[in-house]
Order: structure tokens, then C-alpha cells, then sequence
């Protein structure tokens, strides 16, 4: 019976969050709109802020019950999922061609806040408050850094997207849609916490492996969703900028809140296995986005994340799994 309803609890959570967290990203992006923010402001700090709440909230939740290895897996584990699953799933719908140079701008940045996050974790094995302080500085110097680009180099076709999809409503309208949206991710994400941390409990799973692929799917859907719908409008960029932002926002102020909560020491496998993958799969993002030098002209060709390169993403992402899940039954 406790099984059932910790299951119960972790698939009520998923659905819940899901619904909730696309309400708080319309709404928000809405209200900013009618407010009248820039729309280049409104994709990049907007809409990359609201894609990571779930992620936020489920690791400071679960920082806060002494379960850290749920927060840092759920962060890293959907950092792999947006890569590996999500844009995999898109780019074998439609292939992801990129040029917008907001988008090449932000790319630097999250690799560089990747490495950092790296070279923390290898430091010293853990995460101190001092670290968290760090990577919330680092994220407020690349966020700065990127929309002083962005403004100064004019329109964009990452812009001009996010313009086109957000429209001006009524203000207590959106507000509303905000706030009770919040209302129920937090609820949500607290059911999904209880569900992960009691299924841990019970079958004896680390609950890092539990926030690396239960927890971590569940809280990148919202992402999944945002970016089938933005490719099915020929969108591509929309779904590329997210899942950038959210990545950029998990490393940076998802992981530093965690460890600004509770300071811990990082499990081991999460050092040898799910970290190396995390950047390698950044590194091939931004290789494969950038493209290959153009020997006729010299200069670097158009990136574009083909359908043969989403397939082996998402091969990638099984292999991955397959993994997590052999560590599982082989530490039995």
C-alpha cells in the first residue's frame, strides 16, 4: 500500500508539474509583456528562469530535508535530459538549424559555467556555501554579460520568435495564471519530493539515482513539451534558447541554492559517471551548434543539429540510463 501511494504520489507530481510549470512560464512571460519588457529580455531571463523553477523548487525541497543527492541529481540529470532526450526527440522531428546570435552568445557562457561547476566538484568532492555563492556570481556575470550583447547587437531572431509566440493580456489575467501556477508547481513538486524520497527509502536506491531519472524527467516535461510545440510552429530556435537557459540556470542558481541550503559532499558516482557526461554532452552541444570551419570560405559553417544527431542523442540518453540502471541491480 505505501508503495502504491509513494508511485501514486511521484506520477501525480509529474503530471501536476508539468501542467503547472507551462501556467507559470505563460503567465510570467505574459505579464512582462504587458508590462513592456524587451522581448530579447523576456526569452532569456523570463522564460530561462521559469523552464528551471521546477528543478529549483525540487532541490531546495529536497536540500532542505536532508536528502542533497536528490537536489544535485536533479539538476545534472536534467541537464543531460535537455541535451541528450529533449533536443535529440526535437532535432528527429525537425532538424535544429542556429542562427540566432544571442543564442551562439549564451553557448560560450554555459560551457564556461559548466567547467566551473566542474572544477568545484573535483576540487575538493563537495559543495560548500562558498561554492554556491560562486556560481550564483557566475551566472550574474554571464547573464549580465549576455544581455549587454544581445540589447547592443539589435534584433534577433531568437527575439523575434519569443515576440511572436508572447502576447499582451490582460494584466490580472496574467497575473493570476502566475501565481496559481506557482501555487500548484510548489505543491507539486513537494508531492514528487515525498513520492522519489519514499521510493528511495523503500527498494534501497540512492537518492541521487532517483533525482537523476525519475525526478530529472519529470522536472525537464515541461521543456519537452515547450520544445515539440515550438518545432511543430518551425520555431527551432525557441526550443534550442530553453534549453539552453534552463541548463544555464540548473548548473549556476539551481545547484547553488542547493548548496547555499546544505553544503554536502558529492557522491562518487556522481564525480566519475554523471558529471563527465554532463559536460561531454554540453561540449557536443556547443560544437554541433557552432558547426564546422567551411574550407571554401574560411569561416564557420551554419551549426545545425541534423536528425542523424538527435537519433544518437537519444541513443545516447538510453545508454545513459541503461547505466544508471545497472549500477542499481549491480550494488545489490
Amino acid at each position: 500500500m505505501d508503495t502504491l501511494l509513494a508511485v501514486g504520489a511521484v506520477v501525480a507530481g509529474v503530471v501536476l508539474l508539468v501542467v503547472s510549470a507551462d501556467r507559470f512560464v505563460t503567465g510570467a512571460a505574459e505579464t512582462s509583456r504587458t508590462l513592456g519588457l524587451p522581448p530579447l529580455l523576456i526569452g532569456m531571463l523570463v522564460i530561462g528562469f521559469g523552464s528551471s523553477m521546477p528543478e529549483m523548487v525540487i532541490s531546495g525541497f529536497s536540500a532542505a530535508g536532508g536528502n542533497p543527492g536528490l537536489a544535485l541529481g536533479n539538476a545534472m540529470g536534467s541537464n543531460i535530459a535537455n541535451i541528450a532526450l529533449i533536443l535529440g526527440a526535437t532535432a528527429l522531428i525537425s532538424p535544429i538549424t542556429v542562427r540566432s546570435r544571442v543564442i551562439k552568445l549564451e553557448l560560450p557562457l554555459l560551457v564556461l559555467i559548466s567547467l566551473l561547476f566542474a572544477g568545484l566538484s573535483l576540487h575538493d568532492g563537495a559543495l560548500s556555501r562558498g561554492d554556491g555563492y560562486l556560481l550564483l556570481a557566475a551566472f550574474a556575470a554571464a547573464l549580465g554579460w549576455s544581455l549587454y550583447l544581445g540589447i547592443r547587437s539589435g534584433k534577433d531572431s531568437f527575439g523575434d520568435m519569443v515576440e511572436h509566440e508572447i502576447t499582451a493580456t490582460p494584466l490580472a489575467r496574467s497575473l493570476t495564471m502566475t501565481v496559481v501556477g506557482l501555487v500548484v508547481l510548489v505543491a507539486s513538486s513537494r508531492l514528487l519530493v515525498w513520492g522519489g524520497v519514499e521510493i528511495a527509502t523503500m527498494f534501497g536506491v540512492n537518492d541521487l539515482i532517483i533525482g537523476l531519472t525519475i525526478v530529472a524527467v519529470g522536472t525537464s516535461l515541461p521543456e519537452l513539451a515547450s520544445s515539440i510545440a515550438a518545432v511543430r510552429k518551425n520555431e527551432h530556435e525557441l526550443a534550442l534558447g530553453n534549453v539552453i537557459g534552463s541548463n544555464m540556470f540548473n548548473t549556476s542558481i539551481v545547484i547553488g541554492i542547493s548548496a547555499l541550503i546544505s553544503p554536502a559532499e558529492l557522491d562518487p558516482g556522481s564525480i566519475i559517471r554523471d558529471l563527465p557526461v554532463m559536460i561531454a554532452l554540453t561540449a557536443v552541444l556547443f560544437l554541433t551548434c557552432y558547426g564546422g570551419l567551411n574550407p571554401a570560405s574560411g569561416r564557420l559553417a551554419r551549426g545545425q543539429i541534423t536528425r542523424w544527431e538527435g537519433a544518437l542523442l537519444l541513443l545516447i540518453y538510453a545508454g545513459y540510463n541503461a547505466w544508471l540502471i545497472w549500477v542499481v541491480f549491480s550494488s545489490r
